[in-house]
C-alpha cells in the first residue's frame, strides 16, 4: 500500500494569500495533500467541529490565514475581531501543539513612527485590528515550533476580486469619477501574494519557527504603489492625486510599517523582490 500523504490545512483560502496558497502548493510542496478550509466546509468559531475534524483528519501541518483583515470592521466590532482573530488562532495552536503552525500576522502591529521594522523591534499597534494580531501572536509563539509571519500589502487576483489591495484600490478609482488623493506620508512594503506563498511554503519546509517578516523588498508610499498599478490600467481614467494620511478620518494609522525582510532573506533561496522590479517582470500578471 502506498504512503498516504500527510495532510495540510490551509484556512481562509477564500481570501487572497490562503487562495495563493493552495494554488502554488503543487510546485511548492508537492508532497504535502491540501485540505483548503472554507468557510462552507464549517465556521472556525464552531470549536467542537473544528476539533472533530482536526481529530478525523490529523493534519501535520496547519497555515491559519482566515482573519479579519479589514481595519475599519475590527475597529467597528472588537468583540467579533477578538474571537475570530485571537480565539480561533488560540484553539488551532492547541490542536497543533505538536505539529508545526504557521500564523499570518501584520506589520500594523507597529505604531508607524520608526519604519524599517525588524523582528524584534517592539510592537505598539494603533487599531484593534493591530492589537488582536498581536494577542495572537504572543499565543502562537509560547510553543517552540510554531511560525509568526509578519506581511504587508499583499497583491494579485482574489476568489472575489476584492481582497487584494490592487482590487480595491481599482475598484475605488473606477468609483471615484474625477479622481483620489493617495497618502504621500504612509509607508509600506507591498508583495505579489504569490511571492508571500512561495516564501512561507519554503519557510514550512524548512521547518522554521519564530517570527519572520515576509514583505516586498521596498518601501513605498500609497501614492508611489498608485503610480506604478494604474500603468497596468490604462481603462481607469480617474485621477490620483497627493495627499495626507493625516487628514484620514478613519482609525489611526501608522505612518511608516515598513518591515526589514534581512532575516527572511537569508533563508529564502529565491529572494522576495521589490514590488517595482516584480511588476516591469510581469506585464501580463493580472494585478
Amino acid at each position: 500500500m502506498p504512503c498516504r500523504q500527510p495532510t495540510v490545512w490551509i484556512t481562509g483560502t477564500s481570501g487572497l494569500i490562503g487562495n495563493y496558497l493552495v494554488q502554488t502548493a503543487p510546485k511548492c510542496a508537492p508532497g504535502w495533500r491540501v485540505r483548503a478550509l472554507k468557510r462552507a466546509d464549517f465556521d472556525l468559531l464552531d470549536f467542537a467541529a473544528v476539533e472533530r475534524e482536526f481529530a478525523k483528519e490529523q493534519p501535520r501541518l496547519v497555515i491559519h490565514c482566515a482573519a479579519i483583515t479589514a481595519v475599519n470592521e475590527a475597529q467597528k466590532n472588537p468583540a467579533l475581531a477578538r474571537r475570530v482573530n485571537v480565539e480561533v488562532t488560540q484553539r488551532l495552536a492547541e490542536l497543533s501543539a505538536h505539529i508545526p503552525f504557521i500564523f499570518f500576522s501584520t506589520d500594523l502591529v507597529y505604531d508607524g513612527r520608526q519604519g524599517h521594522y525588524s523582528e524584534t523591534d517592539a510592537a505598539n499597534p494603533l487599531h484593534v485590528y493591530g492589537e488582536t494580531k498581536l494577542a495572537a501572536e504572543e499565543i502562537v509563539l509560547k510553543n517552540p515550533r510554531h511560525l509568526v509571519v509578519r506581511t504587508s500589502l499583499n497583491g494579485g487576483t482574489s476568489p472575489s476580486g476584492t481582497r487584494a489591495f490592487n482590487e480595491q484600490l481599482r475598484c475605488l478609482l473606477q468609483s471615484a469619477g474625477q479622481g483620489m488623493k493617495l497618502f504621500t506620508d504612509e509607508f509600506r512594503c507591498p508583495v505579489p501574494a504569490v511571492e508571500t506563498a512561495r516564501a512561507v511554503w519554503e519557510l514550512a519546509q524548512k521547518n522554521c519557527a519564530g517570527i519572520y517578516h515576509v514583505a516586498g523588498a521596498e518601501k513605498l508610499s500609497r501614492l508611489q504603489i498608485g503610480e506604478l498599478l494604474v500603468k497596468r490600467w490604462p481603462e481607469v481614467t480617474a485621477k490620483i492625486e497627493a495627499g495626507s494620511a493625516r487628514d484620514f478620518p478613519g482609525p489611526p494609522r501608522p505612518l511608516d510599517a515598513s518591515l526589514d525582510i534581512s532575516k527572511v532573506q537569508k533563508v529564502l533561496s529565491q529572494p522576495l523582490p521589490k514590488f517595482s522590479d516584480w511588476l516591469a517582470k510581469n506585464p501580463r500578471e493580472l494585478f
